[in-house]
């Protein structure tokens, strides 16, 4: 598959924003209700704060061509914010692409993030440990996530 992974920039802000509802969607249903789909991607991102957000951290889009088949972000502080993969795209080598991307792109001792359910196996794949369960409430609805965190040899 031809994959080109470059740096986010600013007018990918809606498809990006579009992907995550449509994955977020597609592939966590089976892991969370419709109410807590809707909670967590509403269809109504905010771009200009999906925009200074990606623009603030280090972001990277991967494309295959010519159309955005996922995106990624990580901060100075090691902490993975976003990874998704465009729902028909799956298990393609994506996902860990990007992630090998986001995290050689910052020179620190520790990388954590907030799994879903569904993506935990893949982080737990690539040597990240579950260290909490937690449970974030959005419009009255709980939804169960993980920190999970990875030590790198930096």
């Amino acid at each position: 598959m031809d994959l080109n992974i470059r740096k986010y920039d600013e007018r990918d802000t809606a498809a990006l924003a579009k992907l995550f509802y449509e994955t977020v969607h597609a592939v966590c249903a089976g892991d969370y209700t419709a109410a807590q789909l809707s909670c967590w991607a509403d269809g109504r991102p905010d771009l200009g704060a999906w925009k200074e957000s990606l623009s603030a951290h280090i972001s990277y889009v991967a494309e295959s061509c010519g159309k955005i088949v996922g995106f990624g972000d990580i901060d100075k502080s090691g902490y993975l914010d976003r990874l998704f993969v465009h729902k028909d795209f799956l298990r393609r080598g994506i996902a860990g692409r990007l992630c090998d991307v986001l995290e050689t792109s910052v020179s620190v001792r520790r990388i954590y993030t907030h799994s879903s359910v569904t993506a935990l196996p893949f982080f737990l794949s690539r040597g990240y440990i579950a260290v909490s369960e937690e449970y974030a409430e959005r419009d009255g609805e709980r939804l169960k996530y993980f920190v999970a965190e990875k030590i790198t040899r930096f």
